[in-house]
């Protein structure tokens, strides 16, 4: 399975409401509340040998700055069987520019590299790495209301 079908396959997940291991799944409610004008970004990784810890503390510090800013933390999904893959985020594409100053201030804080020292960082533990941007969750009808049809 490549990553794009890969990425489909999840955003469905999502879109159905899917729910991250431990967390609450998503309510009826919300599951059929129709579109949304939230993008997400899906990035998929493929890990440096050896590094799979490295890279999920990693994530873990950029996960305490986004809670330490009063962001949610990254989805994080873990490969279990098929592909290549390793791990799975799905974050907000975009922040506010009071979200983007406290993100800033957060990782100043904490310590979290910035501007190119972070992605030398984050280069050290990757194998491989793909990102997208998708539109949702919502549903088929909802989608298809949104764009006339």
């Amino acid at each position: 399975m490549n990553f794009r079908v890969l990425a489909m396959a999840l955003l469905g997940a999502v879109a159905a409401g899917a729910s991250p291991v431990g967390a609450a799944p998503a309510s009826p409610a919300a599951a059929g509340a129709g579109p949304t004008s939230a993008s997400v970004a899906i990035e998929i990784y493929r890990i440096a040998p050896g590094q799979q810890e490295a890279f999920l503390k990693f994530i873990a510090l950029c996960d305490q700055v986004n809670i330490a800013a009063g962001v949610a933390p990254r989805q994080l999904y873990v490969h279990q069987d098929g592909a290549s893959w390793d791990f799975l985020l799905i974050q907000p594409e975009d922040y506010t520019d009071a979200q983007d100053a406290a993100l800033r201030a957060a990782g100043q804080k904490l310590g979290l590299p910035t501007g190119a020292n972070f992605f030398f960082e984050i280069r050290k533990y990757i194998a491989e790495h793909t990102d997208t941007a998708a539109l949702g969750p919502t549903t088929a009808a909802a989608y298809l209301a949104r764009t006339g049809h």
